[in-house]
């Protein structure tokens, strides 16, 4: 009455009265005999229609089942009442441990020798010891909700596989949990027995760690579609960002400078690229610094600098042949940062305004652009043979 804000004259089941039917356990059997039932009832009290609850046709998902009708007799008491099989009242009456038997779940004798046996010592303190109880299924835990619920999970499973297997959004805005009333983080493990309630933040969001603190299927998918979905969302506001930068420059980015761009700083994907833009990882500016001048990429990472570093001595200017050019050899000349060309590789030069020539390699991602747009500039080129 306090919860529900009802009056005494609301509460319909202060009297209530159960029909057990004994019969085989076959579910159309069973759900014929109870509508039999309810209909003798309905027969001979006025049944309020609107407070009729079919838990035969559709289960609670603890297993329950029964038909509840609330009537009314001649003088206008109301009474409750329900209407089940021998089978599903021993389900009511003894928990899930009967209902997974009848269904026949893999390991449910285990479990259930488990469960009946922690009924039988609460109800017989002194007459059974905890050691002699069988274990519960190693590769399972057995944990509950706040109102009793239980969820059975996967063992190492922690806080935030508990929210995942509630409901996907509350696993996303997890900030953390309550174990038996004691505040967690979210990647505190549980054990059977466990009451765990779950604590959530509207601006909480799934990160990359949150992959190595679940252990279930379910909920590393869950968090791998809404980390993609969050690099899709940064990779718009990154594209966005470019584009207008782009615009106020009177400047484009084509697809084979975007390219090559990508893959010296080794993004595999135009949507992580995007993204970086987002997270300012990459700079606009040296993106219009490569528009501007392709034979230079201005961004190096720390990878191509070691590479630099540690890449064998280049023969000195003699061991190089510049042919069908004259006037050129004398020209300084560079290796591409581009493609970073070695001794032996398959190569051509490219006179640059300020730079002399710059080597690259026959396959470097610039080369199609370069030999397509200015090919008065492209110079064939020959690695002298080292003495």
């Amino acid at each position: 009455m306090e919860k529900q804000k009802v009056s005494f004259e609301g509460v319909f089941d202060v009297f209530a009265i159960r029909f057990i039917i004994d019969c085989d356990s076959d579910r159309t059997t069973e759900s014929d005999l109870c509508w039999k039932v309810y209909s003798y009832v309905t027969e001979e009290y006025e049944a309020d229609t609107s407070r009729l609850r079919d838990w035969i046709s559709n289960p609670k998902s603890n297993g329950y089942e029964s038909l509840h009708i609330t009537v009314k007799n001649k003088s206008g008491a109301y009474i409750e009442v329900q209407i089940r099989t021998k089978r599903m009242d021993n389900l009511a009456e003894n928990g899930l441990a009967s209902h997974w038997s009848y269904k026949g779940i893999k390991k449910s004798a285990e479990l259930d020798g488990w469960l009946s046996s922690v009924r039988y010592q609460l109800e017989h303190p002194f007459e059974s010891k905890a050691e002699d109880l069988p274990k519960p299924p190693a590769n399972e835990i057995f944990v509950f909700t706040p109102t009793g619920e239980l969820r059975i999970l996967q063992a190492g499973a922690t806080v935030l596989d508990f929210a995942f297997n509630i409901h996907t959004g509350l696993g996303c805005r997890c900030t953390g949990g309550r174990i038996n009333g004691k505040a967690v983080s979210i990647k505190e493990p549980l054990h059977t027995g466990d009451i765990v309630e779950i604590m959530s933040g509207k601006n909480q969001k799934p990160n990359a760690d949150w992959l190595n603190w679940v252990v279930s299927a379910k909920a590393r998918n869950k968090i791998k579609l809404e980390l993609d979905a969050e690099v899709r969302k940064k990779a718009a506001h990154g594209r966005e960002i470019l584009n207008r930068r782009l615009k106020n420059w009177k400047m484009e980015l084509p697809d084979d400078l975007l390219h090559a761009m990508m893959h010296h700083l080794k993004y595999s994907s135009v949507i992580s690229f995007m993204a970086a833009i987002s997270d300012e990882v990459i700079s606009v500016d040296d993106i219009k610094n490569y528009i501007q001048n392709p034979e230079l990429l201005v961004i190096r990472n720390s990878h191509q600098e070691e590479k630099k570093e540690n890449k064998k001595e280049w023969v000195a200017n003699e061991e190089i042949l510049v042919i069908n050019a004259k006037g050129v050899r004398g020209l300084e000349y560079r290796m591409s940062a581009c493609c970073n060309p070695q001794y032996g590789d398959k190569v051509f030069g490219f006179v640059t305004r300020t730079e002399g020539i710059k080597i690259h390699r026959e396959d470097c991602p610039n080369a199609p652009r370069l030999k397509d747009k200015y090919p008065y500039r492209v110079q064939k080129v020959l690695w002298q043979e080292k003495k």
